[in-house]
This record gives structure tokens, sequence and C-alpha cells, in this order.
């Protein structure tokens, strides 16, 4: 594969400019660069999804035009967006295309069984191929699309942040996939924000830069200090954040929850958030987290138990809508965005500005646009987001300033508290970074902040605790540095009882912060 002095333009947005890029059969190639270097548009030109304005693409001896013609050279994408037809089952999802137009190339019998067996591999569980991919949590349905490009036996396969919706359990499961594709002569090319895996897994790395290719790494000479010198002109450190000293010396919970069961048989949790606080929440897939954080948002309805908003003179809002967080001061951020959070048709102040519908209507009810502008600029100057022009679609966003849109948007909204589920998939470490900043300043003054991710070292210097889940409960809680760190996080999750951390047992719950109670009757 060569790419030479690729260039793209959408309007007013250069995408690339100049990129360029050399790969070849049996190798785990990275391609790296912050928001809106380009990784995401090379990919696609890879793919014949865009063609350049400029430069030449040269893929097994293809010049691919279209997707049609990148297939037929055995290129397969799998893109950012998990993309499947939520009302077709998971065996229709997973052979969709392979097809000519009058005859099947297998009976659906055959189908059935390599999909029950490719899936379990892939998942680590069974998945009824019968299944609706709508009834699926968000991690099975990205395998769904791992397992349709590798039934494809690309020559060719490119990973477009497609890890982002797996945990670290699955991630590795991933990577063994990955080796075997590499090991059968195929070319990977992974484009990824995740640094400590790509350090791990790639033999060879390109780093983009403001659509430039910056540089081309070898095996030995890949690490994080080297990526993030090329990715940024002034090198980013790992998450770093200083803390403002609380002016509020008292404990105030904002948030409550009572006897909280996400399941029949789960321990109930008593879960406390203090204004100020920032509290990580992680688990390996299916563990309850992203149940118990949509719960804290009024979006999914719990088994049993209660979560309860405190307003600052004490008053108590249940919670059991999204209307009624929003009541309360609580707001959600998803990391789903193309699911639950954009409105694709919609420019990107558009987008934004839904978050100011209440508050920028004048009397004769008449939208204040130039306010919400205002606010707009004023968010996007904070959170450092790159764009066209507001009005161009969101669509023309990279996939992290996508995501900036959306937390822009939950800043604007003034929330007591932000819930936010796993919201840098697919951000790089830059973003990351204005992200993590600007959440210690909304909690320092006076907010408090749920944060929900799947990477482990999100967490080390920004959450104030983690509460780690295991079975649909709080298995243990980490706190300070020596707790919120690897290897205790990393204990907790697989179920081990790590000095450091603190597990949680019925009975016995710690001094502060959240206790888990025995679980009641289950009908």
């Amino acid at each position: 594969m060569r790419l030479s002095g690729v260039g793209k333009h959408f309007g007013e947005t250069r995408a690339l400019a100049g990129a360029t890029l050399t790969a070849v059969g049996g190798e785990i190639h990275a391609v790296v660069g912050e928001n809106g270097s380009g990784k995401s548009t090379l990919a696609k030109v890879i793919s014949g999804v865009v063609l350049p304005d400029e430069g030449g693409v040269d893929v097994c001896g293809v010049h691919p035009a279209n997707p049609r013609a990148a297939r037929d050279a055995g290129i397969v994408t799998i893109y950012q967006e998990i993309l499947l037809a939520d009302d077709l089952t998971v065996l229709d999802n997973l052979f969709a295309g392979i097809d000519g137009l009058l005859r099947h190339r297998e009976g659906r019998a055959v189908r059935h069984e390599r999909a029950s067996v490719l899936l379990e591999r892939l998942v680590g569980e069974p998945v009824d191929p019968d299944r609706l991919v709508s009834t699926l949590p968000l991690s099975v349905r990205q395998w769904i699309v791992i397992a349709r490009a590798l039934l494809l036996e690309p020559r060719v396969l490119v990973f477009d942040e497609s890890s982002a919706a797996l945990d670290l359990e699955a991630t590795e499961r991933l990577h063994a996939e990955m080796l075997a594709l590499r090991d059968r002569g195929a070319c990977v090319l992974l484009v990824t924000h995740r640094i400590a895996e790509l350090v791990k897994i790639a033999d060879r790395a390109t780093v983009l830069r403001d659509g430039a290719t910056v540089g081309s790494l070898g095996r030995d000479e890949i690490s994080e200090a080297r990526l993030l010198e090329l990715m940024s002109a002034t090198a980013r450190s790992r998450c770093r954040v200083v803390r403002a000293k609380s002016t509020d010396p008292v404990r105030r919970a904002v948030l409550v929850t009572e006897a909280l069961q996400l399941s029949c048989a789960a321990v109930p949790i008593d879960f406390r958030l203090d204004a100020g606080e920032i509290a990580g929440i992680a688990g390996l897939d299916g563990a309850g987290q992203a149940g118990f954080v949509r719960a804290l948002a009024g979006i999914d309805i719990p088994f049993s138990g209660q979560v309860t908003s405190i307003g600052t003179t004490g008053d108590a809002r249940p919670i059991r809508t999204v209307d009624e967080a929003e009541q309360g001061g609580v707001t959600y951020v998803s990391g789903d965005r193309r699911r639950e959070g954009l409105f694709p048709d919609l420019s990107i102040q558009e987008n934004f500005g839904l978050a100011m519908m209440d508050r920028r209507v004048t009397r004769l009810g008449i939208l204040d646009r130039e306010g919400i502008r205002q606010d707009f600029e004023q968010e996007a100057r904070t959170l450092k987001l790159r764009y066209g022009h507001a009005d161009d679609r969101i669509t023309t966003l990279s996939g992290g300033n996508q995501q900036k849109v959306l937390i822009a948007r939950a800043l604007a909204r003034r929330a007591r508290v932000i819930v936010l589920n796993d919201p840098t998939r697919g951000v790089d470490i830059g973003t990351k970074q204005d992200l993590y900043e600007q959440l210690r300043l909304f909690a320092d003054g006076g907010g408090a902040v749920v944060f929900l991710s799947s990477e482990l070292e999100e967490f080390f210097g920004l959450a104030d605790r983690v509460d780690v889940f295991r079975a649909d409960s709080v298995f243990a809680t980490c706190r300070g540095a020596d707790q919120i760190a690897e290897a205790p996080l990393l204990a907790a999750l697989f179920g081990q009882a790590d000095s450091a951390a603190r597990p949680l047992r019925s009975g016995s719950p710690p001094d502060s912060g959240p206790r888990s109670i025995a679980p009641g009757t289950c009908p």
C-alpha cells in the first residue's frame, strides 16, 4: 500500500495536506494523530469512500475509485461509527453485501453455524444469530461489525477507532485476531488514539499532524514520548490535572442512590456524589457500570431502588426519567454519539444550540440566535474545537470534535452534575487533556462529575475515587494516587482483593463513599 502526496478538502476544511504512507503485508501499521489530523479521511481514501483532490493511492496494485473496487482488491474497513441495520438480525447484518443479487453463496444453516462459532470466539460468550441487533449492547454491536469484516478474509483490514467500544479484556481478544491476520500475511492498518495499545502491538506507525505526515516509526522507535512529540507541536503529557483548593470544606451531597439494584440478584448500591467531586466508574464489559450511569441520568429504569438529586437548599428530587434528571440539574453525555447524541442533518451550531432552547427564547417566543452563537463561540474556544464554519453540518467534523460539541452542550446547560458515559471514545490525547481540565474546573466551581471510562489511565490524576463494578454492583472503591493506579484497578476489575483497593463486602461498608448492603428478595 502506498499513498503519496494525498490532499483533500471539505469546503473550508483541509483534511489532508500531502499525506504519505507506505505499508506492507504481514504487519500491523498504526496511524496516529490528534483529532482533525486527517486519520479517518486517510482511511476513507484507502477504502475508496473519499476520492483525493490530489496525490496518488496504490493499494495492492489497484487505485480504488469506489468502495466496490476497494472490496474487490481485498480492502475491508471497520469505521469509527458502528454501521449496522438495527432492525435486522445479527445473521443478516453479518452477511449483508456478501451475496450477489440473485444467489446466496451458502445456505442459511451453514451461515448460522459459522456466525455462532465466530461470535462466541470474539465476544467470549454465545450470541444468538437470530437476535435483533437493536437489542444488543454497544460492545456486542462492535464485535458484529468486526466479525463481518473477518468473514470477508481481507488482504488489508483497516480499523478506524474500532476498538473504542471494547473494554480491557475484549481488546486483548481483538489483538489476538489482529496478530492472527498479520501472521497470515494480511496488512492491518490500525487508526487509533489508544497510544498504550499501539505501543504494545504495532510493527510500524505513521504520524499525522494537520493533514500531513510528520513521521514514520519502526517498531523499536515507537514510544509514547516520541509519538506525543510528533503528534503535537508541543508535546502533551498523560493526564495531569492541577487541582484547585476547595473553597467549601463541608462535604455536600448532590446525587445519591438508595438500595439501587441493577438486576434481580445484584447487591444493592448506596452511592453518594459530593459537590466538587469527580467519581470514576470502571468495569469489564457487562459488569453493570453502563446501566448504573444511565440510571443516574434517568435513561434506564433500575430493577429497584431510588436515584435522588439534592439541591443547594437540601431539597431532594427523585430521578426516574430524563426530564426529572434535567430538572434536578443532572445532564448526560453519551459515548455513542451516533445513536444518542448528534443530529447529523443539523449544523454544528444547531447541535450545540439544542441545550440553549429553554434559555434563549425571548418573551415573544423568538429564538435568540445571536445569543446562541455567542455561547457556542465561547465554549468552542474553551474546548479548542476545530471546525470550518459553525453552519457546516456536524458530520463535517472529526469524531473527536463531534464529541467536543456534545461536551460543550453539556457544559452550556449549567448543570450541577454531569454524567459521562465513556465520552472519549475515539478522542485523541490532546482533546482528552482539554476535557480533563474543563471537568476539573467544573468540579472546583462546585459541580460534580460521574465519569465512566473503558480506559483505566483516564482516571489517573483526574478522579477523586474510582468505583469498580462487577456483577451489576460496586465491587471495590479506589481512592488516592496509590489506589487509583493500574495494579489496584486491574485487580478489582478481575475480582481480586488487592491490598491497595477497598473491596466492598455486605455488612462491612467503608468509612466513606459508596457502600453495598445485603441484596433484597427477588420475586
